[in-house]
């Protein structure tokens, strides 16, 4: 659910700022399928775990972890703005 609520609000930002994108979210078992549409891949705190696993998956789309703290704090415009990062 906190997944869900960050994902509205970066579309918010983009939407405010005029930038055309697609987020989604989905769990870590789905990443294998999803990777191939995605331009960057931003994984949540709670799946730091699975990080490695995942990395074998994404090939060269960026993946990073959200930072905890733009996570805690559903931080939409922050988390979009590393996300444009990665891929710029």
């Amino acid at each position: 659910m906190s997944t869900s609520l960050l994902v509205e609000k970066m579309q918010r930002a983009a939407n405010e700022k005029g930038i055309d994108v697609h987020i989604w979210a989905v769990n870590a078992n789905e990443i294998s399928e999803q990777v191939k549409k995605a331009d960057v891949v931003l994984l949540g705190p709670q799946a730091r775990y699975a990080r490695d696993q995942i990395m074998k998956f994404v090939g060269d789309t960026p993946c990073e972890l959200i930072s905890m703290r733009d996570y805690g704090m559903m931080d939409g415009e922050s988390v979009l703005e590393h996300a444009l990062s990665l891929i710029q």
